[in-house]
């Protein structure tokens, strides 16, 4: 692919307004209907917050149940604010990316402590667990104010439009550029939505619907029959490969042994079942991570996918009797009432 001067916009490309106005009038027919959206009025800051939270690098059928069980049993901010955090995470179990949920505590209370959501994206840019996409997305959506708001679907739609001939993350102005020249004046957080929506049902990454796109028109590599080319992508990066032991104590009642993670890291602040740390290599004496001596049955493998590593665990059980010392902070509880992470329910189920 030869390399492409850099585009302006403005002036050599043919995005303006009349491309945002055909934007949104497609998505006033074909918006997705979603629990946090609104057709009518102002929306509500704090589900505007809190979906954009959940829906950080997880779907939109993923984060559909949790936002509902969130918003039924914590309706506002301040309620939130004031939940057991052991409540918090426990609700947020299976939905991956802890930290995220830990930030979400802090910026509940922050909020809360402070009597309302800032109103723009520099304001609420200095709160917890929010970067410059949410600050964005809940400035434009819940407060009306005309700033670009760029997610991986909105980074695929400009790379098309402008042929982008780098990663779009390492061009960051000029996809800013090309949202802030589509932007209308009014409606900038239905703007913010319909190129979402945009890229999340007309330009996805493989086989893009451009027959049916409303940006088809000014877009370079519709024009040029190249849309699955772009965006170009940046050469990825190996994942480490870990490696770890579980230990999994049944009682006769069917509770099971967890301790909590450290707040800080993978899974931070999530029960989990006694074990080694993750490392590269499996550690040399296995049973010195057990949480005490018992008739230990290893019951297979599990494992389960991060960011940036694989990890491999070799599971262990044993029936519990009387007279065992657990090691401080160990505490028993039935495994599904225990808001377990992805990771542990499969090493539980792998013990069962």
């Amino acid at each position: 692919m030869g390399t492409l001067p850099p585009v302006n916009p403005r002036s050599d490309h043919d995005l303006d307004r009349a491309a945002g106005a055909a934007l949104l009038a497609w998505y006033d027919r074909h918006r997705r209907r979603m629990p946090w959206r609104v057709t009518r009025g102002r929306p509500d800051p704090y589900r505007v917050w809190l979906s954009e939270i959940m829906l950080q690098q997880t779907t939109v059928a993923a984060v559909t149940p949790y936002f509902e069980r969130f918003t039924q049993r914590w309706p506002t901010v301040a309620a939130l604010a004031a939940a057991d955090e052991a409540d918090v995470m426990a609700a947020w179990a299976g939905l991956g990316y802890y930290a995220r949920a830990r930030n979400l505590i802090a910026c509940a209370k922050a909020v809360a402590a402070a009597g309302a959501f800032p109103t723009t994206a520099a304001g609420l840019r200095t709160l917890p667990g929010v970067g410059a996409y949410t600050s964005a997305a809940v400035a434009a959506i819940a407060f009306g104010e005309p700033v670009a708001v760029v997610d991986g679907n909105v980074e695929r739609v400009v790379s098309r439009l402008l042929m982008l001939d780098v990663p779009p993350k390492r061009a960051p102005a000029r996809v800013a550029a090309a949202v802030d020249a589509m932007m209308p004046p009014r409606r900038p957080g239905d703007f913010a939505q319909a190129m979402m929506d945009l890229g999340a049902t007309i330009c996805t990454p493989r086989k893009p619907v451009c027959s049916l796109c409303p940006l088809r028109a000014p877009c370079r590599a519709a024009a040029a029959g190249a849309a699955e080319d772009f965006p170009v992508k940046a050469p990825k990066k190996a994942r480490a490969i870990w490696e770890g032991v579980v230990f999994a104590p049944f009682r006769p009642d069917g509770t099971c042994l967890f301790r909590i993670r450290p707040a800080r890291g993978l899974l931070g602040g999530m029960p989990e079942l006694f074990g080694s740390a993750w490392d590269i290599a499996p550690p040399a004496e296995p049973f010195a991570f057990a949480p005490f001596a018992a008739r230990w049955q290893e019951a297979g493998v599990v494992t389960h996918g991060f960011t940036h590593a694989e990890l491999s665990l070799r599971v262990f059980r044993a029936d519990a009797a009387g007279g065992l010392h657990p090691p401080a902070g160990a505490f028993w509880k039935a495994p599904e009432e225990a808001g377990l992470p992805t990771l542990m329910k499969k090493a539980v189920a792998r013990a069962a």
